[in-house]
């Protein structure tokens, strides 16, 4: 207990230190990015608080840490998520493949092409296409290699990050801030949207059982910050 309030205590000081450290330069270097980093305080909170946590998750996985927990917790799904429910979340799952994103990533910025919105248009594609290359170069740099506790499917790569969170989590987070830019009186349903679609999609990596729970949470992290930044990036840019 006293080692969790510690880890804690640490992270909250670097979320502070850090939103300190952007005031500082933003004030020194770059005054004209004081009024939209104003309006977005919430927005480049949240990035730090979910990088922040995510950098701490990741420490733990390359430093052998989180495997207890890991292994706890996914032992925890498969022995309470009825096996009928299995091909629902083999669905699920199929929402967050390539296959079934590439498509969708295409078609919906095609439509806001057309509609002239092209900031949320760039936003998605910009998310989506960061999105994939993160998964690919940090699949090859860490090599974590996929639960082995009952028989699963054969994916492609490592297990660390979760490639169909992480990609989900960009798009469903983009869209859901070009939803909200479009129409603000619909975020809580765009938000509301966006992570039951990450969380399901993210359970039901642990349901079929190939990845560890450590590797969703830092995909579905990464994923949110990333269009978070370029949309603070964009509207920075066009201070």
């Amino acid at each position: 207990m006293f080692e969790f309030i510690a880890d804690m205590g640490k992270l909250l000081l670097a979320i502070y230190g850090l939103r300190l450290a952007i005031r500082i330069y933003v004030q020194r270097q770059q005054p004209t990015w004081s009024g939209p980093l104003a309006r977005r305080r919430l927005t480049v909170l949240l990035i730090l608080v979910l990088a922040v946590f995510a950098i701490k998750m990741v420490e733990d996985v390359l430093a052998g840490e989180s495997g207890i927990f890991d292994r706890m917790i996914l032992l925890f799904v498969h022995e309470h998520v009825p096996r009928k429910l299995t091909g629902f979340f083999e669905w699920v799952t199929f929402t967050g493949s390539s296959t079934f994103l590439s498509v969708l990533t295409a078609g919906t910025a095609i439509t806001m092409l057309f509609a002239r919105r092209r900031f949320e248009a760039f936003l998605l594609t910009a998310s989506v296409l960061c999105a994939a290359a993160v998964v690919y170069i940090v699949k090859i740099a860490v090599s974590r290699v996929r639960p082995t506790l009952w028989e699963t499917d054969w994916y492609w790569g490592s297990s660390f990050p979760s490639g169909h969170t992480l990609v989900v989590a960009a798009f469903a987070t983009s869209i859901a801030l070009s939803v909200t830019r479009a129409w603000p009186q619909a975020r809580p349903l765009a938000v509301t949207v966006a992570v039951s679609w990450i969380s399901l999609v993210g359970l039901s990596r642990l349901v079929l059982g190939v990845h560890w729970p450590t590797d969703v949470l830092v995909a579905g992290c990464i994923g949110a910050i990333l269009p978070l930044v370029v949309s603070v990036a964009l509207d920075l840019h066009d201070a």
